[in-house]
């Protein structure tokens, strides 16, 4: 086994094992990678650049981009540290021609940076009600918008993070699920735009990760527990390298005929 085999190690008992990469699928292909200090994002990084491709972690976090990074270098792979704060343009727009410097043109998108948190919605303030718009969404938007014309020129895919709050109801959780209802409708109508062009567009939806994230969603005060029933699943939660695997196959070659999809990994939640 060489040492590049061990970015595909599991984050937990289950996940994307080493046996499940499959070595070169992403060769010749750069991506773009925001939010990949940690969670799934991290683990999406290390999944495309054990499959061969070289990656752009992106992060408002420079340490945690730099880490990821060095994690990929030294385990025989190709990447690079890029600091951004995807909610400024002026920031993506810079990011993305850093990218394409050190690696060349960009062929896969995956936006994975994204903030949560639960709140009654009578509660919510606007300040933070912004704050989930604009980083989840409009963030979404920016990457999306400042990378296109790299896909265009030659084919490519984004794959954005949704949530089963981006297709389904959730109490406590007004303005995550506008976001991700958001990012799924924008996710369909670039696929729309842009079918006959040579680039596709889907989303994955996962329910409960265990990441660092899932630790923003303290619950509100007074709230009813019964409520969260619908959010739950006996499989508990799914490990970063699940998701990853799924966004490397809807990113990949493979999925070449999946545009417009938004595919749900949450335990049968939305069934």
């Amino acid at each position: 086994m060489s040492p590049i085999d061990n970015l595909g190690k599991p984050d937990a008992d289950r996940g994307t094992a080493p046996e499940h990469v499959q070595a070169g699928r992403f060769a010749t292909k750069v991506a773009f990678i925001t939010g990949a200090a940690s969670g799934i994002g991290r683990a999406t990084a290390r999944r495309i650049a054990a499959e061969g491709g070289a990656v752009a972690c992106v992060d408002i976090s420079a340490d945690g981009a730099t880490s990821a990074a060095q994690e990929i270098d030294d385990l025989g792979g190709t990447a690079v540290a890029i600091t951004c704060d995807i909610t400024d343009e002026a920031s993506v727009a810079s990011a993305v021609a850093e990218a394409v410097s050190a690696l060349g043109r960009i062929n896969v998108v995956c936006n994975v940076a994204g903030i949560g948190g639960f709140a009654n919605t009578h509660e919510q303030s606007l300040e933070s009600w912004n704050r989930m718009i604009s980083v989840n969404l409009t963030g979404t938007f920016l990457v999306c918008k400042h990378t296109l014309p790299q896909l265009l020129d030659g084919g490519g895919v984004i794959i954005n993070t949704s949530s089963t709050a981006g297709v389904m109801g959730q109490p406590y959780s007004a303005a995550y699920c506008a976001s991700k209802g958001g990012v799924s409708m924008m996710t369909r109508a670039i696929a729309i735009e842009y079918a006959a062009k040579g680039v596709r567009c889907n989303a994955v939806a996962p329910a409960g990760v265990d990441t660092p994230l899932v630790h923003e969603f303290g619950l509100p005060e007074g709230a009813d527990f019964k409520q969260l029933d619908r959010i739950m699943t006996p499989l508990g939660y799914s490990t970063p390298s699940e998701v990853a695997g799924a966004i490397a196959y809807m990113a990949s070659d493979e999925a070449s005929y999946a545009s417009g999809a938004i595919l749900s990994i949450d335990g049968a939640i939305s069934s």
